[in-house]
């Protein structure tokens, strides 16, 4: 059972949660899948959504890139969810830590990046018209993002879409499932309250 650990209204009438749970077990109207761009669902987030969702996922993400090419950072592809609560996936490719922009400060173009996923993934969620959506932890796991400044990323996206969209959607969810995650996600939270 996922369980809500922090909350809080936006100024713009979002509610913005960090839950512990499982994202697969989400009943909002979209889930986020931290996705590669070609949307091979193998492993991480990506394979346990499949897994759960249906082979279906898989079959719509390769026809996805058989009609769009490989997915940006920027515009994330989208999917049905399968046999997921959640009705659609929206598959955001995150960046790989390490692989920023020449020239620039270490985590520059990670950052700039990851909020590109993140805004992104909100766009998609808008012109579905869902009223809420939930996202894993973007590029923490296998691409190496540093938790604690996804974390931040993340949350500053959430806010600056909405402070520049007249949005539809009400409910964003953070959903993560380990200790090491949630402490540093919670630290960023309460860093910026």
């Amino acid at each position: 059972m996922n369980t809500v650990l922090a909350e809080r209204g936006l100024a713009t009438s979002q509610t913005v949660q960090i839950v512990r749970g499982d994202l697969t077990a989400e009943t909002t109207g979209a889930i986020v899948n931290a996705a590669n761009a070609h949307l091979q669902h193998g492993a991480g987030v990506a394979g346990a959504i499949v897994r759960r969702g249906g082979p279906v996922i898989q079959q719509e993400s390769d026809a996805w890139v058989r009609d769009h090419g490989p997915v940006s950072h920027a515009k994330p592809a989208w999917t049905s969810g399968g046999l997921l609560p959640a009705k659609y996936v929206i598959h955001a490719v995150g960046p790989v830590w390490g692989d920023g922009d020449p020239g620039k400060n270490s985590g520059a173009g990670e950052d700039v990046k990851l909020a590109a996923a993140i805004k992104g993934s909100l766009e998609v969620a808008d012109q579905l018209k869902l009223d809420s959506i939930s996202f894993p932890a973007i590029s923490t796991g296998i691409f190496g993002f540093p938790k604690e400044r996804a974390a931040g990323v993340i949350f500053t996206a959430f806010t600056d879409y909405f402070a520049r969209s007249a949005s539809g959607i009400r409910l964003v969810r953070v959903v993560l499932f380990d200790e090491e995650t949630i402490q540093a996600f919670l630290a960023a939270w309460e860093g910026m309250a």
